[in-house]
């Protein structure tokens, strides 16, 4: 196995017993992204010297006995999460490149782990696509087939983390970023709770969270980047569950339905089915349940979304405004016919979800569902609809957990006829993440049709 394709937690151990040094892997690591990264697009603000330098520094620590948490695990941080020195574009041509003057509370956390930051990642256009189309980045293209998109918003992410560049990936979700790349690209990717992360900017249904290829190395990230920050009003001390799961008398609710847009592709209805089949199996109490949430609720949300983003390009100079990509100033081109009774209602909806998820809890241990209702998409389209006026289709089992807080984690439970990854969504109740994670490594360790990772 090639030293990039290690994980954080066997890292760690072979930096502790000096069988490996973080130079060593660095530089693997640099030669898998100088090797794939032409066909992929992954990365932004690449910084090779800087990741070499910062390696060298890790090995001093661990010669000297100061190495911290995460010293000399390599990690790439999504572009928007400001790390000092690096403009944050937002995946658009239209964002003037500013460098940032500081890192944001979770790059703060991993530097000051000794993680070494070799790059940022791309995104899509203001990170409302789930996508990798951007008119500042090239497209970013999932590893497993290069025809397909990798997801988005944390599209760069995904992709970098399934192609072997280094263990640990940070992205950003409010309405399935993490966890919709993280499923079409087979990968473990959690949403936390609601503060448990700090964001630095925050905004309802906002999340900073890991991308990995193990539900452990998840558990690691999110031990080195939870606690509060006083740049986060939002954000909440540090949290004291554990990494275990008993999976006997566990009450799983089995959403097969998301009950709004676009219907569930057989493949992953099956998938996810035998996810639920396994944890039965370990004296798991499985009930199917009715949908969640209803159209009026997405609806709403799309709209309160569209005029936010509206006012947004509305107050760039126009020509900056016309370098927004088409298919966003099409959406947003209908915000003016919305009343400020549709725009209130429309906000008012991300409560009424909320409601309706912590009532699911009342009865329920794990939300278990698809992370979509389809496998990948191609790459180049912005939206699986095709249509910017349906631009969350294929969020519904997703965005509920944004907008009640709820941590919910990913993990491959299957494959779809072409060879695609089939994701399930496990969501579970307020600061019980790492349970989340666990049970994700239960089901991966009972998956029966485990497969190489791509593009090796």
């Amino acid at each position: 196995m090639s030293l990039a394709d290690l994980t954080a937690t066997e890292l760690l151990s072979q930096y502790r017993d000096g069988s490996l040094t973080p130079v060593e892997v660095i530089e693997d690591v640099l030669a898998r992204v100088e090797e794939l990264e032409p066909q992929i697009c992954a990365t932004y603000a690449l910084d090779p010297d800087g990741a070499r330098a910062a390696a060298q520094e890790s090995e001093d620590r661990w010669r000297d006995g100061s190495a911290g948490a995460l010293d000399g695990v390599p990690v790439t941080i999504k572009e928007n999460i400001a790390t000092r020195g690096t403009p944050v574009p937002q995946g658009t041509a239209a964002t003037e490149l500013v460098p940032a003057v500081e890192d944001a509370p979770a790059a703060a956390r991993l530097r000051a782990a000794g993680a070494v930051i070799f790059s940022k990642t791309t995104m899509p256009e203001y990170g409302m696509l789930s996508s990798g189309v951007s008119t500042f980045h090239k497209l970013t293209r999932n590893p497993w087939d290069l025809s397909k998109t990798a997801g988005g918003s944390s599209a760069g992410a995904a992709a970098a983390a399934a192609a072997g560049y280094g263990p640990i990936h940070l992205g950003t979700d409010i309405g399935g970023s993490i966890r919709l790349p993280a499923g079409w690209c087979g990968l473990v990717g959690l949403k936390p709770t609601h503060g448990r992360v700090a964001v630095g900017n925050p905004y309802p249904g906002r999340a900073i969270g890991p991308l990995t290829r193990t539900a452990a190395d998840a558990a690691l990230a999110l031990s080195v980047i939870s606690g509060y920050d006083p740049r986060d009003h939002t954000s909440i001390p540090l949290a004291s569950d554990r990494f275990e799961i008993n999976v006997a008398g566990l009450r799983v609710a089995l959403l097969l339905d998301a009950g709004v847009g676009l219907p569930v592709d057989p493949s992953v209805t099956a998938a996810v089915s035998s996810a639920a089949a396994v944890l039965e199996k370990a004296g798991a109490i499985v009930e199917p349940i009715a949908p969640i949430i209803t159209r009026e609720m997405l609806d709403g949300l799309d709209r309160f979304w569209r005029v936010r983003s509206a006012a947004d390009i509305a107050a760039l100079p126009e020509d900056r405004r016309a370098k927004v990509l088409p298919q966003i100033r099409e959406w947003v081109s209908t915000a003016g016919e919305l009343t400020g009774f549709d725009v209130f209602h429309g906000y008012t909806q991300m409560g009424v979800m909320a409601a309706a998820v912590t009532k699911t809890f009342t009865t329920y241990d794990v939300i278990l569902s698809p992370v979509a209702p389809i496998t990948a998409f191609p790459a180049e389209l912005a939206y699986p609809t095709d249509d910017p006026l349906r631009p969350f289709e294929h969020i519904a089992f997703t965005v509920p957990y944004n907008m009640s807080a709820h941590p919910a984690t990913t993990v491959n439970v299957g494959w779809s006829p072409s060879g695609l990854p089939i994701a399930a969504q496990l969501a579970v109740p307020h600061h019980q993440d790492l349970t989340a994670l666990a049970l994700a490594a239960y089901l991966d360790n009972h998956q029966p049709n485990q497969r190489d990772w791509p593009m090796r």
